[in-house]
């Protein structure tokens, strides 16, 4: 299934619908040119891994901790990767971290994870393989044309590390892999370094994380044949690490580190959940609506960069796309056209046709779009807000209406502010207290309080 463009993009808009279902370059170092990769391992390989990437099939990994019930955009990135990988024609495998999530990594934190217990490790973990799923499923029928590829996409492969290490023998894991392993090496790693250096320092359980993300590389590339591992740039350390292991126990064999840049706000701040402003995958955490506004709003100064990262969008028509923009940056062409791709991504055609629905509706005017949300729907669109089901009676006021909703917690404050022209249902401007509703229509509505201090009553569904 292709969807068609409902975004404001003419004469591009036939072109973009297109160009960015090709298939990709063999070569994924040409990502480069998106400011995909921010370093790759070693960093003199760089002849050597465009030779692998063009002579057939590659194997990539990249890793996910269960430390929450849901992917965030920051993680999102990581995703787009294997993506572009399986575009290029190679193999993309996921790895859940099933064992290395009750460890806890310690890169780029100040202080040690709150230990998970097996029970929300496992929810985590079903819940994550469901999203990775889910994200790879909506990228092959919402921005990839099979018809028009000479080789299907490789399926996504994933791995739970819990399978590999259940087996494992203490005593055998220390003495057969613990030898290949330099105390110096490890010691210099960035996120150990800044964790010894701090109050808390750091335990000898986030210190070995790296030993099992090291085996965890070595035993994909033994069963798999996975030479090349991706991750953040946080992760570089913990690449190092395996790629030491592998060149002690493996000597004939070569493996490859990819690194992408770190997701962060205008201000420098990573999006994570760590962070305290996490972005969500999943549609209960962060609706769809919340995450096609989150990309809506992003500044002119950063929309061409996320545009490179978080589409497919080819680099001519980003450039073409951008030119544009400039000339008219009130139409808000290119973040419209980046929250729709993202979108797509991360919830489909239908999660996209739900965010579009919703902000017709609360920034355009189109109210009556509202009247198509299911209730789960209208709970994710209006997190936070108060929400009441009601059944209007005949003769019912506006006044009462207002009281019923709980917009008011009096009936003194109630006419005061809607005598003062305060209160709007389904943005419209109501000051008729007295005013009669049409009876007998079963309503599900939502108040909030808007910057200026208005009161708004939106009448989302009826019946």
């Amino acid at each position: 299934m292709l969807p068609l463009r409902r975004s404001l993009l003419k004469p591009l808009q036939d072109v973009l619908r297109h160009s960015h279902r090709q298939l990709a370059q063999k070569n994924l170092l040409e990502l480069t040119d998106r400011g995909f990769f921010q370093g790759i391992f070693p960093d003199t390989a760089a002849p050597r891994m465009k030779q692998l990437f063009t002579s057939g099939r590659q194997s990539i990994y990249a890793g996910f901790d269960p430390t929450a019930d849901s992917l965030h955009v920051g993680n999102l990135l990581v995703i787009m990767g294997l993506i572009h990988c399986q575009r290029a024609g190679h193999r993309p495998i996921a790895l859940v971290g099933g064992a290395t999530g009750l460890i806890g990594d310690p890169s780029g934190r100040k202080t040690e994870r709150n230990q998970l217990g097996e029970t929300v490790i496992e929810t985590n973990l079903k819940a994550i393989e469901q999203q990775l799923r889910q994200v790879f499923e909506n990228h092959e029928n919402c921005l990839w044309d099979s018809k028009k590829q000479k080789f299907p996409l490789a399926p996504l492969i994933i791995v739970n590390n819990a399978d590999w290490y259940a087996d494992l023998q203490l005593i055998d894991f220390v003495a057969n892999m613990g030898r290949h392993f330099r105390m110096g090496s490890m010691l210099s790693r960035s996120s150990v370094q800044s964790r010894m250096e701090s109050e808390d320092g750091m335990s000898f359980t986030e210190f070995t994380y790296q030993i099992f993300q090291a085996y965890d590389w070595l035993h994909l590339l033994r069963r798999h044949n996975c030479c090349f591992q991706m991750g953040g740039s946080d992760q570089t350390g913990n690449l190092m690490t395996g790629h030491e292991l592998i060149s002690r126990v493996e000597r004939k064999r070569e493996v490859f580190g990819l690194t992408l840049p770190l997701v962060t706000t205008e201000e420098g701040d990573k999006f994570g959940k760590s962070a305290g402003n996490a972005v969500w995958l999943d549609c209960n955490k962060t609706s769809p609506f919340a995450l096609y506004q989150f990309f809506l709003r992003m500044p002119d100064s950063e929309v061409e960069k996320l545009l490179k990262l978080f589409t497919f969008i080819p680099l001519p028509q980003v450039e073409q796309l951008m030119r544009e923009h400039t000339r008219e940056p009130e139409k808000r062409k290119a973040q419209t056209l980046l929250a729709e791709d993202v979108t797509l991504l991360v919830h489909g055609e239908s999660g996209l046709k739900q965010a579009e629905r919703v902000t017709n509706a609360l920034y355009k005017g189109n109210v009556e779009g509202l009247a198509q949300l299911n209730l789960p729907e209208i709970q994710q669109t209006f997190q936070g807000a108060t929400m009441v089901n009601l059944l209007t009676e005949p003769g019912m006021s506006i006044l009462e209406l207002a009281m019923k909703a709980k917009c008011f917690p009096t009936e003194t404050d109630a006419v005061r502010i809607i005598n003062a022209g305060g209160f709007y249902v389904n943005q419209k401007r109501v000051q008729n207290i007295a005013e009669v509703l049409t009876t007998g229509v079963h309503i599900c509505a939502t108040e909030f309080s808007a910057a200026r201090g208005q009161t708004q009553l939106y009448i989302v569904r009826w019946q």
